[in-house]
C-alpha cells in the first residue's frame, strides 16, 4: 500500500539546471529526490505541476510523490500529525542545506566563494510543506491553473544587482508598456501557440491563456515591468516566448498584426524570441476541491483539439 504525499516548495533556479533529473547536472528532481530517499530509505519518483527550466525560479511549486506505507512509517511511527509531517519536512530541508553547502566549501575555501554560502541551514531549494493526500490528486493533471511572473528592467537608470538573477536587463531600451498592453489581448483564449513554444513529441501546443497583464513599477530604488501571465497549462518555453514577442512590440520592432499572424498560422517557422529564463518565477498554481481532483485530472489528461481552439480576428493589411 502507498501513501501520497503533497510538496510543496520554493527554490532559486539560478543554480539549477532545470527541474529535471539529468546526469551529472545539479536539478531541483535531482537534489529533492536524493533527500527523500535519504530521509525514507527507498526509491521515489516525483511528479511535478510544472517542469521549469534551467535557471527558472519558483515561489509556489507543488509537486508529489507516493511512498510505502512501512517506509514512512519508518520516518513518522505512528503520528501522522502535523507536527510529525513538520518534522519530517525539517529533515528534509537539512539535507537539502547541507547538499547545498557541500556545493560550495570548495569555492569558500579556496576564497572564490562568500563563507554565507555555507552557513548552516541555507539553502536555495526549501520544503515548506509536506502533507498526506488521496491518490486522486495529482500535482501535474489536477492542476487548473499554473501563474508565472516575469521582470524586466529598462531605461536603465536604476539596476539592482539584488535583483540581477531575477530579472531581465535591457538598459538601452524603453518598452512602450501601453503598446505591450494592447498587444497582450491578442494572444488570450484558446488557441494553438506552436509559435511560442518548443513542442514535446506527441503533446498538444493548444493551451487557454486566462490572463496576460503588462505593468511598469515606479519604484525608485527597484523600477521594473512585471509580466504576469496565467494559464491551463504551458508549453515548453511559451512563457518566455510570449514575454520575448511582447519585448518585440515595446522595443517598436513589431506590432499586433504580427501577434495576429502567429495564432492565426501556428509554425515553428515563426521565429519568435525567446526572454532569457533568469527574470521568470513560477509564483502559483491552482487546484480545485479535493472532491473534483480526479475528475480534473482526467480531463487534463485528454488530448486537446484543432477545432477547440477560439477564433482569431483576421489580420488587415494596412
Amino acid at each position: 500500500m502507498t501513501i501520497r504525499l503533497r510538496l510543496d516548495l520554493r527554490y532559486d533556479g539560478a543554480g539549477f539546471h532545470g527541474w529535471a533529473a539529468q546526469d551529472g547536472l545539479r536539478t531541483v528532481e535531482g537534489e529533492l529526490t536524493r533527500a527523500l530517499e535519504t530521509v525514507l530509505q527507498h526509491p521515489v519518483r516525483l511528479v511535478v505541476a510544472g517542469r521549469t527550466d534551467s535557471g527558472v525560479h519558483a515561489e509556489a511549486q507543488v509537486a508529489h510523490v507516493d511512498v510505502g506505507q512501512q517506509a514512512l512509517r519508518g520516518v513518522l511511527g505512528a503520528d501522522t500529525s502535523q507536527q510529525s509531517f513538520a518534522r519530517f519536512t525539517g529533515r528534509l530541508n537539512r539535507l537539502l542545506a547541507a547538499a547545498y553547502s557541500y556545493k560550495w566549501r570548495p569555492l569558500v575555501d579556496q576564497g572564490r566563494a562568500p563563507s554565507a554560502f555555507v552557513e548552516k541551514g541555507v539553502s536555495d531549494l526549501v520544503v515548506n510543506r509536506v502533507t498526506a493526500v488521496s491518490s486522486d490528486f495529482d500535482a501535474r493533471f489536477s492542476a487548473l491553473a499554473r501563474h508565472y511572473s516575469y521582470e524586466i528592467v529598462d531605461r536603465g537608470e536604476t539596476l539592482n544587482p539584488l535583483s540581477r538573477t531575477k530579472q531581465w536587463w535591457l538598459p538601452d531600451a524603453e518598452l512602450d508598456v501601453e503598446a505591450m498592453s494592447a498587444a497582450a489581448n491578442v494572444l488570450l483564449g484558446c488557441h494553438d501557440y506552436l509559435s511560442f513554444c518548443k513542442p514535446r513529441q506527441g503533446a498538444t501546443t493548444i493551451r487557454t491563456l486566462k490572463s496576460l497583464k503588462v505593468k511598469r513599477h515606479e519604484d525608485p530604488l527597484d523600477p521594473h515591468i512585471t509580466i504576469s501571465v496565467s494559464a491551463d497549462a504551458f508549453c515548453h518555453s511559451m512563457v518566455r516566448s510570449l514575454v520575448g514577442a511582447l519585448a518585440m512590440v515595446g522595443r517598436g520592432k513589431r506590432d499586433e498584426s504580427w501577434l495576429r499572424t502567429l495564432i492565426a498560422s501556428p509554425s515553428r517557422g515563426n521565429a519568435v524570441p525567446v526572454a532569457p529564463a533568469r527574470g521568470l518565477t513560477l509564483v502559483g498554481v491552482d487546484y480545485p476541491p479535493e472532491e473534483e481532483w480526479a475528475t480534473r485530472s482526467s480531463a487534463a489528461r485528454s488530448l486537446r483539439l484543432p477545432d477547440e481552439v477560439d477564433a482569431v480576428d483576421p489580420v488587415h493589411e494596412t
